[in-house]
């Protein structure tokens, strides 16, 4: 039962990836179902390897009020919380972690978790594993 759910699972995530060509997504990011992301510049779209992002994050490359189309860049194993959103022309970090509903209006350094409205580093000088998965110190290494 539970290698039918995996193969059905893994089909699903095929079927999801189709929708977002045109964008620069790495081929290991794990993206949720109800995630949002930018249609109205998909090449402005930038995720980094093994980056995981949960259901309902909404991730943009266009401010329509301004007229601007600019590029969002978010890097590699990061973890981008349920609802959270990732305002255009973000640049996140290698090992960032967005937590569940924050408002990302500014460009952070990687090893950080950021969390609130607008999002502020509650935490620096973290390193993540695969989907941003903190490690924890007897890891580190």
């Amino acid at each position: 039962m539970n290698k039918l759910l995996n193969n059905i699972r893994e089909l699903v995530l095929k079927i999801n990836r189709f929708k977002y060509r045109g964008y620069d997504i790495h081929p290991t990011v794990q993206i949720s179902l109800g995630v949002r992301i930018d249609k109205s510049y998909p090449k402005g779209i930038h995720i980094g390897e093994e980056t995981y992002i949960a259901k309902g994050a909404y991730i943009f490359s266009h401010d329509y009020c301004r007229a601007l189309h600019i590029d969002t860049f978010i890097g590699r194993r990061c973890f981008i919380g349920a609802n959270a959103i990732i305002l255009p022309g973000v640049k996140l970090g290698d090992n960032t972690i967005v937590g569940a509903g924050a408002v990302v209006t500014k460009s952070f350094e990687g090893g950080v978790i950021l969390a609130g409205n607008p999002a502020k580093i509650i935490r620096s000088g973290i390193i993540t594993r695969k989907f941003g998965m903190i490690k924890h110190d007897s890891e580190k290494q």
